[in-house]
């Protein structure tokens, strides 16, 4: 039973990552789905972490109403930050590339997360690298495997790929643009707007990671960043849109998308990854990012039996080997940690042992040695 709860307790943070790589995928066919329908992204945004806040509030009062850190005038700027760069900065340029690209293409542009993350965490000092031991070296290389499996699958197609479950499936039409300039423009617009997006959210990983050490209410700073990041997101909306019938939403797509968006990828997912960043940090978190593409290439398979190439399943395994290499360094990392801390323990207690000791004796050495009366 030992063995099996100290399995399960090692297991849950990747557990966590994992499923919440499966709801990042369904957000990103949703939402491309309610975009495709003429809904505005701005609007999105302001929906979505409306829902995410409305729904982790409730949670946070009643968990953590006793435990409220004091919030500084330095953790309300980190905040308002944090807010910036997720719901207003991060989300809104993503949702921008979606509309102009696709599914799978922004969730192969966002697998430079890790690599983003990486670095800043490595000029931040939250990230040690030492060339020279071998843990460090595989997340080095795992890295820049990741991110080369990533632009395989955006630059090379090659064969399409026989499926057994797409052989008797008629194919929808292609979420691809066609090969002309404008769409050409649109597609390359699309895809710099993706690489804003995912350093905003590399950014928002390492600075997230930094809040929680001062502020360790993990719902409250969700409620947060979510309910700060909603009244940016309308600013900039009214700024963007002027237009009142934007604002309409119905029992639609729409309303699923901003519901779905709002509950699972943004107050669950912010949460989640916060307790995952504060045992494990930002670039375990991070990591796992490139899962989310594999599991958006499969669901347009069956979903919407959309071509899978070459390229495509080649890439995907240099990003499964990559982020196996970097998890393994993590493990070896997380590992010399714990063997570090444990040999410091008995060693401490010996040397306190061994003073008391010396100190024993010199008292009996004097006894001996007083001259009797």
């Amino acid at each position: 039973m030992g063995c099996c709860s100290d399995f399960l307790q090692r297991a849950k943070p990747y557990v966590a990552m994992i499923s919440l790589q499966f709801g990042y995928a369904g957000m990103n066919i949703i939402s491309k789905v309610s975009l495709n329908h003429g809904m505005s992204h701005y609007v999105l945004v302001v929906y979505r972490h409306a829902f995410a806040t409305l729904s982790i509030a409730p949670f946070a009062l009643y968990f953590e109403r006793n435990v409220w850190p004091r919030i500084t005038f330095s953790i309300f700027v980190q905040i308002f930050v944090l807010g910036l760069l997720g719901p207003v900065i991060d989300q809104n340029f993503y949702y921008a590339g979606l509309k102009f690209t696709s599914p799978t293409f922004s969730c192969a542009m966002s697998n430079i997360l890790p690599a983003m993350t990486f670095v800043m965490a490595v000029i931040c000092r939250m990230e040690k690298v030492d060339l020279k031991k071998i843990r460090c070296q595989a997340k080095v290389v795992g890295t820049l495997v990741t991110v080369a499996g990533a632009m395989l699958m955006t630059l090379y197609k090659g064969p399409i790929m026989e499926m057994v479950w797409t052989k008797h499936v008629q194919p929808h039409r292609s979420s691809v643009p066609e090969t002309t300039d404008s769409s050409d423009k649109d597609w390359l617009k699309g895809s710099i707007f993706l690489v804003i997006a995912t350093l905003a959210w590399a950014a928002l990983f390492v600075l997230q990671a930094v809040t929680l050490k001062q502020y360790s209410a993990q719902l409250s700073l969700t409620t947060l960043i979510c309910f700060m990041g909603t009244l940016q997101a309308i600013a900039v909306t009214l700024v963007m849109e002027h237009k009142p019938s934007v604002w309409k939403i119905g029992w639609d797509m729409n309303l699923l998308a901003a519901a779905y968006a709002g509950i699972v990828t943004s107050s669950i997912a912010y949460y989640v990854q916060g307790l995952v960043m504060q045992s494990r940090g930002p670039v375990f978190a991070s990591a796992f990012s490139p899962l989310m593409m594999i599991i958006v290439a499969i669901m347009d398979s069956f979903i919407l039996a959309e071509k899978i190439y070459l390229g495509g399943v080649l890439g995907a395994v240099l990003i499964v080997v990559g982020l196996y290499s970097v998890l393994w360094g993590k493990y070896k990392e997380n590992k010399d940690i714990k063997e570090s801390k444990v040999m410091a323990l008995p060693l401490a207690i010996t040397c306190s042992e061994g003073n008391g000791h010396n100190m024993d004796l010199e008292n009996e050495d004097r006894r001996e040695r007083k001259p009797m009366a």
